[in-house]
């Protein structure tokens, strides 16, 4: 089990919440126990590989954090290896406040959504934008998605953690239901194919 995440995220401010609240004592065991190194593993691989969509935070010189929206294609968020991802920035609002911050400060947490599935993944790390690797660019491109690209972002992961589900709304994309309707679209039509074969032997 993964516990890098924990050497992390829990600060002695957190370490105390957790002693006023009642739940140090599961939290210390869990950090007692797990592997050293967080390694993206073959379950982490796909649920990132299926998602269309992340929140990404950074935190500016002035210590807020800052929180973006990353949507594409399905699978644009790559693993490159067990502890890097990637993925292309395109162009918005010209704003650049993660990519700015980013040059003051390089840690990176992204938060991945499974809404259908109530899922959600958790990854700390460290970024570096690229602007100057069109090779890089262009490997990391879906050709399929017209939107124009930037630049890169590339991911050192430091740690990782899975929430657990609850409270999580189920959602559905629109290409998932559409998966989910197309069996009910294709009865319909044999029904009418039916009724009108029958309509027309009366």
């Amino acid at each position: 089990m993964a516990k890098q995440f924990t050497t992390i995220a829990f600060t002695e401010g957190v370490k105390q919440a957790q002693t006023d609240y009642g739940s140090r004592d599961i939290y210390q065991k869990f950090e007692q126990r797990g592997i050293s190194e967080d390694l993206l593993g073959a379950r982490e691989i796909e649920f990132i590989g299926a998602r269309d969509s992340f929140y990404m935070g950074t935190v500016n010189s002035n210590n807020y954090p800052y929180i973006q929206f990353r949507g594409g294609p399905t699978g644009f968020l790559k693993v490159l290896d067990e502890t890097t991802l990637a993925f292309v920035d395109f162009v918005g609002n010209l704003q650049y406040l993660s990519v700015g911050n980013l040059l003051e400060n390089d840690r990176i947490f992204l938060f991945l959504m499974d809404y259908a599935h109530r899922q959600r993944l958790k990854i700390w790390g460290r970024a570096q934008v690229i602007d100057d690797n069109p090779e890089l660019l262009e490997a990391l491109s879906n050709p399929n998605y017209q939107a124009e690209k930037a630049r890169v972002f590339l991911i050192k992961v430091e740690a990782f953690d899975w929430n657990c589900p609850q409270h999580i709304p189920i959602r559905y994309s629109e290409a998932e239901v559409d998966q989910m309707i197309t069996p009910l679209k294709a009865r319909i039509q044999e029904l009418e194919k039916q009724l009108a074969q029958l309509s027309a032997s009366e």
